[in-house]
């Protein structure tokens, strides 16, 4: 008896994967080897459907898929002992508030897609369930996460990466509250310094910020660091937050960092975060800046800063 296999659709539901990553999984990494159709579709067996299950479970504890998808299915389990049995993907009714991993891989499977309508949907149910302050920390934060780490692995082109940026800093700073200045309210000035192209979590940044009660002043993605400062003296600012996220030993960002530092009033606190603000951690304790580690400590640091308009 011949051995039953599925098609892809099949093989994406039963292993909780979209069709899309297994096919760039298989593409960049050969992962898995399907059998073809006399017709060229791609048919995959129960062993297959398994392997799937254990490279989504090893991928979603942390470890990167051009690490391990070569790995032997033995040496899988000795990375997840325990596998997730058969899934189904989310559909459009998956909310955040039972399922955030699902909720996350939805939002991936859409970028994937480049489906830009049902992207906005998964990015509002997510924060329906949750409230948006606390959905900025428990699903936006970790999603972009995820995506960076799509694109660094080979997973996501460059081109999916800036298709989920964009409609994410399209939700987040219409979604977002927003305050003209007011007498005695702090201003935040938050961006990228120059050679940072990636912006999601100095949008994450300027809507926390905006949702505690300050004035946000949003700049966008590599500025350099006299036009970071003219802003920041134009509005008074009490802060400026910059993200790094990539790269990790960019020989100019020491020097951009420095030259904010000297442009700034001294009044002004820089405050920095981001993936791999921590490769430039001497320059940063060099200049004074707060360093923060996610978005729960940088909304204490500014609460210590003070004087932002509560709810």
């Amino acid at each position: 008896m011949s051995e039953i296999r599925c098609s892809i659709k099949l093989a994406a539901r039963k292993s909780g994967l979209s069709t899309h990553l297994i096919r760039m999984w298989q593409k960049r990494y050969d992962a898995v080897s399907p059998h073809r159709s006399d017709t060229n579709r791609r048919l995959y067996s129960e062993a297959e459907i398994e392997r799937l299950r254990l490279l989504r479970a090893a991928v979603d504890a942390g470890h990167r898929i051009g690490d391990i998808a070569r790995l032997s299915d033995e040496d899988l389990r000795t990375l997840v002992p325990v596998v997730p049995e058969s899934v189904t993907p989310p559909g459009p009714d998956v909310t955040a508030a039972s399922r955030p991993d699902d909720a996350i891989h939805a939002a991936i499977d859409a970028t994937m897609k480049m489906d830009g309508a049902r992207l906005q949907q998964v990015l509002a149910q997510a924060t329906a369930a949750f409230g948006f302050r606390r959905a900025l920390e428990q699903y936006f934060a970790p999603l972009a996460h995820r995506i960076g780490e799509l694109w660094r692995d080979g997973v996501m082109t460059a081109g999916h990466e800036h298709f989920a940026s964009a409609a994410i800093r399209t939700f987040l700073l219409s979604n977002s509250r927003t305050f003209a200045r007011s007498s005695g309210q702090s201003t935040l000035v938050v961006v990228t310094p120059a050679g940072q192209l990636h912006e999601v979590g100095a949008v994450l940044v300027a809507a926390a910020a905006g949702d505690l009660g300050w004035h946000v002043v949003f700049l966008g993605a590599s500025l350099p660091a006299a036009e970071i400062a003219g802003a920041a003296i134009q509005h008074a600012a009490r802060a400026v937050a910059v993200s790094i996220v990539y790269p990790l030993d960019d020989p100019q960002l020491p020097l951009e960092l420095r030259t904010l530092r000297r442009a700034l009033p001294a009044e002004t606190q820089i405050i920095a975060g981001g993936r791999a603000a921590g490769a430039y951690e001497e320059t940063l304790r060099e200049i004074g800046a707060i360093r923060v580690r996610d978005l729960r400590q940088f909304e204490a640091e500014l609460e210590k800063l003070g004087s932002a308009v509560r709810r």
